[in-house]
């Protein structure tokens, strides 16, 4: 049992050198020493009808330890499967900031071994992975590694998310029944419809309370979630990478006892630029030494919370840990020329736009699609990574003239590029079609949005790649790229090897971001796959943010971004406040609303601020200004999300990292059965803490067009209301009455002196 770490303690049990089985996963145990007997309270009795020994899964279960659940392993031999039954040969622990176990295995007779990793970070999460090596003769198929965990008995209500584009990760639970339940991601990414988390709690449990237990596969290319409970065992979450037939061949000993070449897969990269710790490789270009190649599967990660709220903030501490470097300055308000001018680029109007943002306190100016070759609409170009000479001509009107004015107004300069697709009509497309991913060499995949996939599994695709980004970078003096994804990956097969490559493909993505950062101190990438399609601790690793949705209007946000929280924290989440009606689905909103809804993320603007008269301009600017006030606290803070028992209405909020501040947003989604609607318990309060509620400034002058009450709120005013947590957290306060599609902020900050 590994030291506990955020309060969470993790224990695995290795009986008769089999593989480790979970026997404690939650809250420290007030005797650690009683870990050594829950082998016996835990492990099952022989019974009837079944093998010798009872289901009592491992981390990777198999058929010769009883497993008969949905198979977990699976390897081939000269095509043949192979029926692994591993013996635990070494056993290594180490106790540091993250407490590591790390177990060897084999299975000598049929030349496979494996090494699992588990470790408990400093966060309180606890990650696994795992490493398949080849020691047998000739090559050694890997087509499927999916690591589980145990969860407790009453562990039995599923949370999963799904949706479409411009309506990503809405919730859906369902009852756990003796069944496998799995989501899958078969589209080169996770996609609109993947589930951040697949989470199983106790019936009925929230984001406030309730023992739940979630897992997440950080891999950004096909993937697994899985849950599942059989007549024999209690439930097992599990998942990982999914692979496509011979993606991963391991190369093995000859029949002399020479070790024959490396991995086989279609990755182009070599083994230092692929490294990472989601690699999923050793050595893509192959060895000739005594140690075997191997495949490492992507970390699956668990978390453990009372409650979705303690989850998330577990993931939450995770990432900001692996990015040090978004607390080191402010998150820069963005403005995003997309739904301000879309293709149509002109010198003139950006320059004005840049303008306008830096009047109402903007500090990052980001161009979008549009900017090179011969791209005047989606359907050409993608892959002519040079500046159009006809949109940008050289001298006082070119792009690197605009860069350059951005740059002068103190604000960042950021780019957009599709570095991993390719239009059919576009110069490079002509001159390489040997780097188009396709099934067969007559037949392309199905298009989507006029754009195919360009192989960067290929040296030469990806060094160009590559190469020209690093060239503009440096020649525009880019801080910040939003990088999108719009195609799904399918048919994924590169005509350099033969091979399926989503796997080296999803590698050498890594890698472009890695090397632009190492090359590009500072730069910031976002991951953008027509919104939301790629998020996951994979890309998170890498990038600085993402985009959450191509939707901006404000109610799909709610959800949308609620859902999203339960894995990335506010800093790293796109909140853009856009235009009325929203481009997306064309319903109006006020202009309170759309800044509320983006107001605890990273604040931007996607919004043609050309056309909007001097209050809104103004009104703009004022939030702003609020959410700059305000920035440090969701960059740093722990996110708390209401459980209201009205799902007409919804409670958000961040509490400041030293507890003294939290932050909340009521929404009204829609009409309420009570009117007005009832009161809400405020979470993250220090019950014995005394606090003034108070609203926030730039919201507390209500109009009429958000209110529809007749008459004022007691509290909703500069004064406000001074409750000591406990009452707040059990009975409550009345937000004041709002129409429907209308949000206000408020704060809960505590005082120094006691209620008197």
């Amino acid at each position: 049992m590994a030291q506990p770490k955020a309060g969470v303690a993790f224990a695995v049990a290795l009986i008769d050198h089999e593989l480790p089985r979970i026997v404690h996963w939650g809250r420290p145990l007030a005797n650690p020493r009683a870990v050594l007997s829950m082998v016996d309270a835990l492990q099952p009795q022989r019974i009837s009808g079944a093998l010798d020994e009872t289901q009592w899964p491992s981390v990777l279960p198999t058929q010769a330890e009883s497993w008969t659940g949905a198979t977990r392993f699976v390897v081939r031999r000269g095509g043949v499967e192979l029926f692994c039954k591993f013996a635990v040969t070494d056993v290594r622990i180490e106790d540091g900031g993250t407490a590591a176990l790390t177990v060897d295995a084999a299975d000598e007779e049929q030349g496979v071994a494996l090494t699992w990793t588990c470790e408990l970070t400093a966060s309180g999460l606890v990650r696994q992975r795992a490493e398949v090596r080849n020691t047998g003769v000739g090559e050694l198929a890997v087509d499927k590694v999916e690591l589980g965990f145990g969860v407790p008995a009453g562990a039995l209500e599923l949370l999963t998310t799904s949706g479409h584009h411009l309506r990503e990760r809405h919730p859906q639970r369902q009852m756990l029944q003796q069944e496998r339940i799995e989501r899958v991601s078969m589209t080169g990414r996770p996609d609109f419809d993947a589930s951040l988390l697949l989470t199983i709690g106790v019936p009925g449990f929230g984001f406030e309370r309730g023992e739940a237990y979630a897992v997440h596969t950080a891999w950004s290319g096909n993937s697994v979630l899985a849950a599942e409970r059989n007549a024999y065992t209690q439930g097992q979450i599990s998942g990982g990478e999914v692979l496509l037939g011979g993606e991963i061949v391991l190369q093995g000993r000859s029949e002399n006892g020479v070790q024959d070449g490396g991995i086989v897969n279609s990755a182009g990269t070599d083994a230092d630029a692929a490294d990472s710790s989601n690699r999923a490789d050793s050595d893509v270009s192959g060895g000739t030494g005594a140690e075997p190649d191997s495949y490492i599967t992507p970390w699956l990660y668990g978390a453990y919370g009372d409650g979705l709220n303690e989850i998330a903030q577990r993931f939450h501490a995770q990432l900001r840990s692996q990015h040090p470097e978004l607390a080191a300055k402010p998150r820069p308000v963005i403005l995003n020329t997309w739904e301000a001018v879309y293709f149509n680029h002109d010198f003139d109007t950006l320059k004005a736009l840049a303008d306008k943002a830096k009047q109402s306190g903007v500090e990052r100016f980001v161009v979008d699609d549009g900017w090179f070759g011969s791209r005047r609409d989606d359907t050409t170009a993608l892959g002519d990574w040079q500046i159009s000479p006809q949109v940008w001509p050289e001298g006082s009107k070119s792009l690197k003239a605009l860069a350059d004015y951005v740059h002068g107004l103190g604000m960042e300069f950021g780019l957009w590029f599709e570095p991993e697709m390719i239009s059919p009509d576009s110069e490079v497309a002509r001159a390489h079609p040997d780097w188009i991913a396709k099934p067969t060499p007559n037949r392309l995949p199905m298009q989507g949005r006029s754009q195919q996939v360009i192989d960067l599994s290929n040296p030469e695709a990806h060094g160009y790649i590559l190469g020209c980004m690093d060239a503009l970078v440096g020649e525009l003096g880019i801080d910040y790229i939003k990088w999108d994804h719009n195609k799904l990956v399918t048919e994924a097969v590169s005509p350099r090897s033969g091979r399926p490559m989503v796997h080296a493909q999803t590698l050498a993505v890594y890698e472009i971001f890695r090397a632009l950062r190492q090359k590009h101190p500072g730069l910031e990438i976002e991951s953008c796959a027509s919104g939301g399609g790629r998020i996951d601790l994979g890309i998170l690793e890498f990038a600085s943010r993402v985009w959450v949705s191509d939707c901006v209007d404000p109610v799909e946000r709610a959800t949308i971004q609620r859902y999203t929280s339960l894995l990335v924290p506010p800093e790293m989440m796109g909140e853009h406040v856009g235009a009325s009606p929203a481009h997306s689905t064309m319903r109006a909103t006020s202009q309170e609303l759309r800044m509320a809804m983006a107001f605890f993320g990273h604040m931007g603007i996607e919004w043609n601020l050309l056309k909007q008269s001097a209050q809104s301009l103004a009104e703009l600017a004022a939030w702003v200004k609020a959410f700059k006030e305000h920035r440090a606290d969701f960059a740093s803070g722990l996110v708390v999300h209401g459980d209201c028992l009205d799902p007409a209405t919804q409670l958000d909020g961040v509490v400041s990292t030293d507890g003294s501040k939290v932050i909340y947003r009521f929404t009204q989604r829609t009409t309420s059965d009570t009117y007005p609607a009832a009161p809400v318990r405020l979470p993250g309060l220090d019950p014995d803490a005394v606090y003034r509620v108070r609203p926030l400034a730039v919201n507390q002058d209500l109009g009429s067009d958000i209110t529809n009450a007749q008459s004022p709120s007691g509290w909703w005013n500069a004064e406000g209301i001074v409750l000591d947590g406990r009452a707040l957290q059990t009975y409550g306060l009345r937000v004041p009455s709002l129409h429907p599609a209308q949000a206000v902020l408020f704060e809960a900050k505590v005082l120094n002196s006691p209620l008197g």
